[in-house]
C-alpha cells in the first residue's frame, strides 16, 4: 500500500470505527465484502517502490516477521468486535488478497494461518477467490502445494520484465528463467496465476517491452497486468532521475507500449477487463473487481486501507507503532475520510469507465432530468457525441446508451472522465 494518505482526521487510538459506518443504507449494508492483508517485508526494496514495505525483518516487539501473524490476528479481533458494534451486516469474506510487501518471505504455514484467521473472523465464500503476490524467487513447488491445500487459489507473480537489464533499472532481483518455473508449478498444483508487468523503465525499448511480453504469453498465465511506470517523489528512482542519471520515456513511447500490450495480449486470447488488466475468458481478478465496484473491504496490517459505506480509514504505516496499537487492544487506525456524494459519484465514473462494461449512460442522469431514447442525458448528448468522434468512446456502444471506452480512450480515460462528469 502506498505511504501517501491523505489528510482528514486522526482516529490513532481509537476502539470504535467511525459513527458514519454504521449510518448505511441497506442496499450499501448488503454490498460485497473482501478482505485485504498487507505483509511489509521485502528482501530488497525496489527503486521504484513507493509502497509500505521494509527490509528490516526484526523490527520490534509485535513488529517483526516472526511475529506479523500474531498480531495480525490481534488486529482481525479488533475489527471484527467493532464492525459488530458499528451494527454493520454479517457478512462472508468474498475475496482475500495478500499483498505487500513479498507476503511470500513468509513461511508458507503462516500464509495458511492467515487465510484461517480471515475464516474464523468473517467465514469465506464457498466460491472465495484467495490471492497471494509473490516474488519468484521465494516459492518452490511445496510451497505452492501447500497453499493450494490451504484453500488459496490464485498467485500472482511479479515478474515486471523479462529483460535483465531493465530488471536492473528496476532494481528486480529474481531470475528471469525462474518465473516460467513458478507458472508451470502454480499451474501443476491448481492455482490459477498471474503476472504483473511494468513498461516504461528508464532506458525499456519497445522491442525490450515486446520480449516481455511474449515471454509472458508464452507462459500462458491466466491472468496479466501491465502497469505503465509512476515514479513517485521520495523513491530512489525518483533521485536518480533528478540528477539526470536515468531519463524516463515520452508520452507517446507509453502510449506505444500499451498498444504493444494490448494488441499481443488480445492476439494471445486475454481480453482486457479493465484498463491496465486482461485476463482469459472467465479468470478477471474478482478482488480487484471489488475495488473498482465500490464493494466493501477490511484491509489489516500497517498501512493498510479498509472501506465501509461511506467512510474510508487506514492503519499507521511503520509495524511496529501498528504492533503498538494492537497489543494495547486499540484499532491501528491512523486517520478516516467521510466520502461525501459528490466524490462518490465522480468516482463511480472514474473507476467504471475503466471497465470493459464500461457505463451506462442512463446512470449519469441527475434526478428527473430528460433523457434520450437510448438513456443518454439531453445535456451530455453533445459530450457523448465529442468523444465519440474524438474517437475516444465506441460509437455503436453509445447508440445504446453505454459509454465504452476505445483502445485510444483508455490512453486518456481522464478526459472522459472530466468530460462525462462537468
Amino acid at each position: 500500500m502506498s505511504p501517501k494518505q491523505p489528510e482528514s482526521k486522526p482516529l490513532a487510538g481509537m476502539s470504535v470505527l467511525p459513527e458514519q459506518v454504521g449510518a448505511v443504507t441497506p442496499d450499501r449494508g448488503l454490498r460485497p465484502f473482501s478482505v485485504y492483508l498487507h505483509v511489509p517485508y521485502c528482501r530488497v526494496r525496489c527503486g521504484y517502490c513507493d509502497f509500505n514495505t521494509y527490509t528490516n525483518l526484526s523490527l520490534g516487539p509485535g513488529a517483526s516477521m516472526g511475529e506479523y501473524v500474531d498480531t495480525l490476528a490481534g488486529e482481525l479481533r479488533l475489527a471484527r468486535v467493532a464492525m459488530d458494534a458499528a451494527g454493520l451486516p454479517q457478512r462472508v469474506a468474498q475475496t482475500v488478497f495478500l499483498g505487500g510487501g513479498t507476503p511470500t518471505m513468509l513461511p508458507a504455514s503462516d500464509l495458511v494461518r492467515m487465510l484461517s484467521l480471515v475464516r474464523d473472523t468473517w467465514g469465506l465464500a464457498e466460491d472465495v477467490e484467495v490471492t497471494t503476490e509473490a516474488n519468484p524467487e521465494t516459492v518452490d513447488e511445496h510451497y505452492l502445494v501447500t497453499l493450494a491445500e490451504a484453500g488459496f487459489t490464485r498467485v500472482s507473480f511479479g515478474m515486471q520484465s523479462a529483460v535483465p537489464r531493465v530488471l536492473a533499472v528496476l532494481d528486480r532481483t529474481h531470475r528471469p528463467e525462474r518465473v516460467p518455473q513458478v507458472v508451470a508449478w502454480a499451474r501443476r498444483v491448481g492455482l490459477s496465476t498471474s503476472l504483473d508487468l511494468i513498461y516504461g523503465a528508464p532506458e525499456e525499448s519497445l522491442t525490450d517491452w515486446r520480449r516481455s511480453l511474449e515471454a509472458a504469453v508464452e507462459m500462458e498465465p491466466d491472468h496479466v497486468s501491465a502497469y505503465a511506470l509512476v515514479v513517485e517523489e521520495g523513491t530512489k528512482m525518483w533521485a536518480q532521475v533528478r540528477r539526470g542519471e536515468l531519463e524516463l520515456p515520452s508520452d507517446d513511447d507509453e502510449a506505444a507500449k500499451y498498444e504493444l500490450a494490448d494488441e499481443v495480449l488480445g492476439e494471445a486470447g486475454y481480453g482486457w477487463y479493465e484498463i491496465s488488466n486482461w485476463a482469459r475468458p472467465g479468470l478477471r481478478c474478482r478482488h480487484n473487481e471489488a475495488y473498482w465496484r465500490d464493494w466493501d473491504w477490511w484491509g489489516a496490517g500497517p498501512g493498510a486501507h479498509s472501506h465501509l459505506g461511506d467512510v474510508r480509514f487506514w492503519n499507521v504505516k511503520h509495524p511496529l507503532m501498528w504492533a503498538g496499537q494492537v497489543a494495547a487492544g486499540r484499532l491501528p487506525v491512523a486517520g478516516h475520510e467521510v466520502v461525501d456524494g459528490v466524490t462518490r459519484e465522480l468516482e463511480r465514473v472514474m473507476l467504471g469507465i475503466r471497465l470493459h462494461e464500461g457505463l451506462l449512460l442512463r446512470s449519469l442522469a441527475h434526478g428527473g432530468e430528460p433523457v434520450t431514447a437510448s438513456g443518454t442525458p439531453e445535456r451530455l448528448v453533445p459530450v457523448v457525441g465529442q468523444l465519440v468522434g474524438d474517437g475516444l468512446l465506441d460509437g455503436a456502444a453509445a447508440l445504446c446508451g453505454r459509454a465504452v471506452l476505445t483502445l485510444r480512450g483508455r490512453l486518456m480515460a481522464d478526459t472522459v472522465t472530466r468530460g462525462l462528469t462537468h
